[in-house]
């Protein structure tokens, strides 16, 4: 019988053990190869970029810059990669942003062992994969024929995607100089994001985008 090839897989993840358990996890299966892994999203970019890997195994709460914002520079890094977003939350609001982003699948954290393969072969098809924890709610709302909620939409919907960047470092406590060195920026650009942020998000403090970002889930409590 001919061996399957096997499919090549990137995991970005913030928490080192979780990484190493998806790694033996997969890697125990016998037909995936994690070919490399990071810990947060800039870096796993330029991994993908240089990698070009079949699947990105990929979580939302990231320090930094969210896997929701990573997701598009992931595609142009390597358009053939399929991104799989792993997380915790199960939520409506957070499946729907991340589709929106150009995910492939969802994936609840909280999900079965053997659901992980179920999702990999799905994406790397080219089907969409919805874990059943998270695709319960659209079902749910499809059936009661219910439209997407005000509750639903990000209120970070408003913002560019580097603003988005600009936000979530300024919601871990950042002072500008340090958000400026982050992403490249002069002093004063970074000034003027802030300031657009503070009035679109009616956010006027470090503590207020903090617990603004929390309740978008792109910050652990």
């Amino acid at each position: 019988m001919e061996q399957q090839q096997q499919i090549r897989i990137v995991l970005i993840d913030d928490q080192a053990i979780v990484r190493a358990a998806f790694k033996s996890l997969l890697e125990s299966v016998g037909r995936f190869e994690v070919v490399g892994d990071a810990g947060d999203a800039r870096q796993g970019i330029e991994l993908v970029a240089e990698l070009r890997p079949d699947v990105v195994i990929l979580d939302i709460t990231m320090a930094g810059m969210s896997g929701l914002d990573a997701v598009a520079p992931i595609k142009r890094a390597s358009p053939r990669t399929r991104v799989l977003m792993a997380s915790q939350h199960e939520g409506v609001k957070f499946v729907q942003q991340a589709l929106q982003a150009g995910a492939d699948g969802y994936l609840s954290k909280d999900s079965e062992p053997e659901e992980l393969s179920l999702a990999i072969d799905s994406v790397c098809r080219g089907d969409s994969y919805l874990s059943p924890k998270v695709a319960s709610g659209f079902m749910a709302r499809a059936v009661r024929g219910e439209a997407p909620s005000s509750e639903d939409a990000s209120a970070l919907s408003v913002l560019t995607p580097r603003e988005r960047e600009v936000f979530q470092l300024l919601a871990l406590g950042k002072a500008n100089k340090e958000v400026a060195a982050v992403l490249d920026l002069s002093l004063g650009t970074v000034k003027k994001h802030r300031e657009n942020l503070q009035r679109k998000l009616d956010c006027h403090s470090a503590a207020e985008l903090a617990r603004l970002a929390i309740r978008e889930g792109l910050l652990d409590v």
